[in-house]
């Protein structure tokens, strides 16, 4: 295999690959740095022995990514009030036109999923994303992380009994989440608190991440009535020269709100039964670089 063709192949796969570690770390950053390691090993590797080059090459990802996860963890970083991740765009176009494996994928890479993915284990995390979000068999999963098909399962059960306890019910319809935004932003701009109460679930939640670098909740904010109230009075305070562009964010609409033209934050919401269940206001700058140029 030439040069050149090993760089194809690589790019040809490295939407996949950046979508695995993404899943695996929640970080953009640290999911390219995955991805480049993994280009590195590619590009050192005896390509010839490879039989299957998109197995050979996600196994890699996610094996970096275990290792990075586990660096994380044992750094036992801190973060200064709640943590969301970083936002990704998301556009899976004509790639996958089945509405069934889009609804996954995007189900996969959501706010809510991923928050609760953070506290599964490094192989939980890599043998839920594999299994659930690119619907690996178990004996490849088994090969990839080098451990018995039988205890891939067990870690997999675990993994989505986990999540299936923890996660948020939320509706999935893009139009109905894109609506309420809408709603939901023009009546906090207009200091409308009897509208901005009228999109809220009564015990709507409400996680804002600034990491300390600018101005959010400290702590998650739950009820209508402590979430609306919030975000009247920061609609009365104001961002300067304020704009809106809605794109596609972790699988569903989300408001990029910029002040003087560059972002200031990132606004989605989760749907049920009509009402916003959940706020996820996302407002550390170091993860809203990756959307300086977006729209």
């Amino acid at each position: 295999m030439s040069a050149d063709t090993a760089t194809d192949v690589f790019e040809a796969h490295r939407p996949v690959l950046l979508g695995v570690a993404y899943r695996m770390l929640g970080r953009l950053a640290d999911a390219e740095d995955v991805v480049q390691e993994a280009w590195l090993r590619w590009s050192g590797a005896d390509r010839a022995a490879v039989r299957e080059p998109r197995g050979y090459l996600v196994r890699v990802t996610t094996r970096l990514a275990i290792d990075r996860l586990r660096q994380v963890k044992s750094r036992g970083e801190t973060y200064v009030g709640p943590w969301l991740p970083e936002p990704y765009v998301t556009d899976f176009g004509d790639a996958v036109p089945d509405t069934a494996e889009r609804a996954v994928l995007a189900d996969s890479v959501s706010l809510a999923v991923l928050v609760v993915l953070e506290s599964l284990s490094p192989l939980e995390r890599a043998v839920f994303v594999l299994r659930e979000a690119f619907g690996y068999p178990y004996a490849e999963i088994a090969a990839m992380l080098e451990r018995g098909e039988a205890a891939v399962r067990q870690l997999a059960g675990r993994a989505r009994k986990h999540v299936d306890e923890r996660r948020p019910r939320y509706d999935v319809d893009p139009a109905q989440r894109r609506d309420l935004t809408e709603r939901f932003l023009a009546a906090a701009v207009e200091g409308d608190l009897a509208g901005l109460l009228a999109t809220l679930a009564p015990d709507v939640r409400l996680v804002g991440d600034s990491g300390g670098r600018s101005k959010a909740p400290l702590r998650v904010l739950e009820s209508s009535d402590k979430v609306g109230r919030f975000l009247f009075g920061v609609a009365r305070q104001g961002i300067p020269d304020m704009s809106f562009d809605f794109l596609e964010l972790n699988g569903g609409p989300a408001a990029l709100v910029r002040s003087g033209g560059k972002p200031d934050s990132v606004v989605q919401v989760d749907v049920a039964d009509g009402r916003i269940q959940a706020v996820y206001i996302i407002r550390n700058p170091d993860k809203l670089v990756s959307l300086a140029d977006a729209i």
